[in-house]
Formats: C-alpha cells, structure tokens, sequence
C-alpha cells in the first residue's frame, strides 16, 4: 500500500510537470510568432522617420585654421601655436624617428597594451617641468578637463564654476551631474557670496566634496584668473581647486610653467592642474598633474584615460622634443609676453573696434564699437570682416556663437592670438587691414538694426 501510494504522488508530480512544460512551451512558441507580425500601420514596410533635434537652437561653429601659416601668402593669427614650435625642424626629426621605431601605435588604453616607455618618460618630465609629484598624458585635449571634472565630482557635490568657462569644462559640468553655481566672471566678490550663501544653507560641509573650476587664462575673453584671491577664498571656505592652465603652460611664467609661476602661487596650493599640449607644446594631448594620490584617481577614474586609445608615440616624442625646446631657451616665452603687449599696445588704437584681454595673454577678442546691433548682425559683419582679412592674406578666427537662445553667451567676436615669431610690421598689417574691413565690409552708418 505505501509502495502504491508513493507511485501516485510521483505519477502527479509527472502530470504536474509535463502540464507546466506545455504551457510554457506554447507561450514561448505563440509569443515568438506574434513578435514576427508587422505593424498594420506601416503593413512591414519601411515608414519615413523625422527624429526631434537633439539641439533645438541654432549653432554656429567656427573652426580655427590650421597652425601657422597656412601658406606662404597667408599670416595665421588665429592658430594657438604660440611659440611657433609646430615648424621645429628638431621636433618633426624626432616625431619622425619616433614613428620609425613604434609605427602609428596601439590603439589601445594606457591600461591595455597601450603604455609605451615614451609616455612614461613624458609624464617624468612634465611632473619635473611643473614641479608636481605626478602627471598622468592624456590622448586629446578637449577630453581631459572634461574627464578630470567628473572623476572627481560626482551627483552629490557642488561645484563653483567662472560663467565664462570654455565648452570642454562646460561638458565636464554636465557630465559631472554635480550642483553647479557660476559666478561672474573674475568676480571674487560675487564668488564670496555664493560661498557664503552656500555656507548657510549648509551646501558645504564635511559630508560633501566641493570644488571650484577656473581657467588660467579664459578661452572666451583672454582674461587672466585673479588667482591669489581664488586660492584665499578656496581655503577659507575649504573647496577644493580645479585650475585648467591649457592657455598659460608655456606661455607665463619665468620658465613657462603657467599662471602659478606667474603669479608666485605655490603649486601645492592648487588641488589639480589640467593642461593641454595642443597649444604652446604643438602637438596633441592633453595632462593632469598634481600629487601621486590625484594623478593615481584620473588613472583610475578619468574616463577620456581609461577608454581612449593612448597618445601616439610619435605625438608624444613632440611633445618631450617641443618640451626641450622650452627648457633649453626659455627665452621664448619672454619673446612671446613681449610681443602680446606689443599686440595689445597696437589693438586699443583701432578706430572701430574694442578689445578684451590681459597685457601678458596671448588670446584678444575683438569686438565691434558699434553697440545698437543684434548679436546676430555683429556676427554676421564680422564673419564678413574675417573672410575680406582671408582674401587680402590674414587668417584670423571668428568665436563660436550660439544664436536663438537665452543663456549667458559671450558677444561675437575675433579671437586674435599672438605668437613669439610676429614682428612689429606683422602686427602693424592686422590691425590696419582690420579697420580697412570695416571700412569696406562692415557696418554702415545709416543701417538700421534689424
């Protein structure tokens, strides 16, 4: 009897399962066939799909041209080539010899098979050149304050940030999903109060990380960051400092080692440094620097580090021969302060136009003088003020311009840079052809703004 009741209970389970086997089977099967009927709507043939725009505002991007002279009818003074390295007969030997030896290279993370001993050694002697415990190379520019910012400050923390930031801190920002507040530009007072503000909201506090980004010299205005005051107020309220020096390595400073030089700031006071090599250095890439624990986090954190194919060796060799160059006659950068004050002397002549931008910067923006036209105008007569400077043999840059949108935007404007090889007659040829423009392709007097 119980040998015929344990027969039952396991006949039932067999029933039980092989019921549970159909019904999952049929559904699997019947779900598999529906997936396959098409949409009565489109009766499976393909429909025509207008996606939304993924920016709903009009934007115009200039893009800079290329370095140097662009021929040997044309004078670049729009290429960020500063010292006029990208035409070292020196570096491009090396760059060459460089490339015979490691081939294009790896393609590969730095922390996968993409290391090559001439990393290594560039980040020695840029650690060396800026007095820093360590550096860490990145593979582009852009992609280095972008990854640095939200390696270090994530969804929870508070950033205080210039309102006249270049795009790529911009994108470190948003990728950051920190609170960010932006305070005036170069305006330390208005930064103390938002810090204060912040204070008694109990915004800072142990529990959260708090930083502020800053550029040594904006890319937007050419202004210099009022560091000292910067680093005061970032001890006094216990932030942490993010300083991009992209346009001042190289460029201030005795030895060329940036705005802390400069300025006699000790390196330590600053948390992170962030530069690029794309401009003074004239090649690609970008770097961190600071303590061993910071550069060990971005080698750890930094996105832009970790995923992209490391820095070709031969663009790196540019970078440790142009970096030689510099040690070895640092000269150069005395040369190129002296011809941006010559710059600077020459542009607040001009007779239709205004000019923003520090003695010692490299960077001037130049705007129109004449202040009842829309942005929209202004851009439009100095596109065309830009394109008559082309044809008479002057390449110069026209500032990126977002139209249509209510934001805190920087006003149209040139972006003239200076380099250690102008001259007195060179500077003298811009400025003059700049005015002979207006004369001919800028504003009339009796238009009427639209």
């Amino acid at each position: 009897m119980i040998l015929i009741g344990v027969f039952d209970i396991a006949s039932w389970w067999t029933i039980v399962i092989a019921f549970q086997v159909v019904v999952i089977s049929t559904y699997f099967f019947w779900n598999k066939k529906k997936s396959k009927t098409y949409d009565p709507l489109c009766n499976g043939k393909a429909i025509e799909w207008n996606p939304i725009p993924i920016v709903e505002h009009d934007v115009t991007v200039e893009e800079p041209p290329l370095m140097g002279r662009i021929d040997d009818n044309v004078l670049n003074v729009g290429s960020s080539s500063f010292l006029a390295l990208d035409k070292e007969e020196s570096i491009m030997e090396d760059s060459l010899k460089s490339m015979e030896k490691y081939g294009v290279g790896s393609c590969g993370p730095r922390g996968f098979y993409g290391t090559i001993d001439v990393h290594l050694e560039l980040e020695e002697r840029l650690a060396k050149f800026l007095e820093v415990e360590e550096t860490c190379v990145y593979s582009y520019g852009f992609s280095t304050i972008a990854s640095a910012i939200p390696s270090y400050s994530k969804k929870k923390d508070i950033i205080f940030a210039d309102e006249r930031v270049w795009f790529a801190i911009q994108k470190g920002l948003d990728s950051s999903r920190s609170t960010v507040r932006f305070f005036k530009h170069n305006d330390m007072d208005h930064l103390k109060k938002l810090l204060s503000e912040a204070q008694q909201k109990k915004e800072l506090n142990p529990k959260r990380r708090a930083f502020i980004v800053a550029e040594g010299i904006y890319l937007n205005t050419g202004e210099m960051c009022p560091l000292k005051r910067l680093v005061q107020l970032a001890r006094e309220y216990k932030l942490r400092i993010i300083l991009d020096e992209s346009l001042t390595i190289g460029v201030l400073g005795k030895n060329g080692r940036g705005l802390t030089e400069h300025l006699g700031v000790p390196r330590h006071e600053i948390d992170l440094i962030v530069g690029s090599l794309e401009h003074s250095f004239a090649t690609i890439g970008g770097f961190c620097a600071g303590t061993h624990f910071i550069v060990e986090h971005q080698r750890l954190s930094g996105l832009g580090y970790c995923f992209s194919a490391s820095l070709p060796p031969m663009l790196t060799q540019a970078a440790i021969s142009a970096l030689n160059v510099i040690e070895g006659k640092p000269s150069i950068v005395g040369e190129l302060i002296e011809n941006s004050k010559k710059l600077n002397s020459a542009l607040s002549k001009l007779k239709h136009y205004k000019f923003r931008g520090d003695e010692v910067s490299p960077i001037k923006h130049i705007y129109l003088k004449k202040d009842d036209l829309t942005d929209r105008l202004k851009h439009s007569y100095l596109r065309n003020i830009t394109n008559y400077c082309l044809e008479k043999g002057v390449a110069m840059t026209l500032a990126a311009y977002i139209r249509d949108v209510e934001i805190n935007c920087p006003e149209p404007s040139i972006r003239l840079t200076s380099s250690r090889k102008l001259t007195d007659d060179t500077i003298s040829l811009v400025c003059s052809l700049l005015d002979e423009a207006y004369e001919k392709v800028g504003p009339k007097p009796e238009l009427q703004p639209v």
